[in-house]
């Protein structure tokens, strides 16, 4: 009797050991020192635990947006008109001299376009355009950057730079930035 148990234990042991070091749905494969594991043909989960996670799939993209600044310099009043977050910049370019125009512009001409950005326009305070003799035209600086502070920060340095110790103001500041459109 004893040595029948001892047989059982013995066929129970090495059958434990079938798939040896190689992890679950695998088994040992190789020999003379050359070793490895094998996916078992048909079991389930062996193909999973071979193959490489799948990559992401995109959930959307990212679109740019343009923006521009048209003026007409000849106008009495510097006609200026902006466009923020158009698709192209053709639709950029044509809304800000509508708007341009709309500001009672003749001769309404592109002054900046900008995509992913923000503009600032400065423009010399009331006080000192008030004192400029009579005809004197002024203009005012654009300035476009990544973000709105530095836009702002780039014109009313352009601005102060195009007259000696005139002092400016920001006008106008937006951002035509990336939008994210989900699939």
């Amino acid at each position: 009797m004893r040595i029948f148990l001892l047989a059982v234990m013995a066929l129970a042991s090495s059958s434990a050991f079938a798939e040896g070091r190689c992890p679950p749905g695998q088994f040992p494969v190789g020999g003379q020192g050359m070793l490895g594991c094998a996916p078992i043909p048909g079991a389930s989960g062996a193909d999973a635990a071979t193959q490489a996670p799948a990559s992401p799939k995109p959930t959307g993209k990212w679109e740019t947006r343009w923006g521009a600044v048209a003026d007409d310099a000849t106008s009495r009043n510097l006609a200026t008109g902006v466009s923020t977050s158009q698709k192209s910049k053709r639709a950029a370019v044509a809304a800000a001299i509508d708007d341009c125009k709309s500001a009672g512009g003749k001769s309404c001409k592109l002054r900046l376009a900008y995509h992913n950005q923000c503009v600032a326009i400065a423009d010399p305070t009331m006080e000192f355009v008030r004192s400029q003799p009579k005809g004197s035209l002024t203009s005012n600086n654009v300035s476009a950057a990544e973000t709105i502070e530095r836009a702002k920060s780039n014109a009313m340095k352009e601005c102060e730079k195009a007259g000696s110790g005139q002092q400016c103001s920001i006008v106008y500041s937006a951002c035509s930035m990336s939008e994210f459109k989900a699939f």
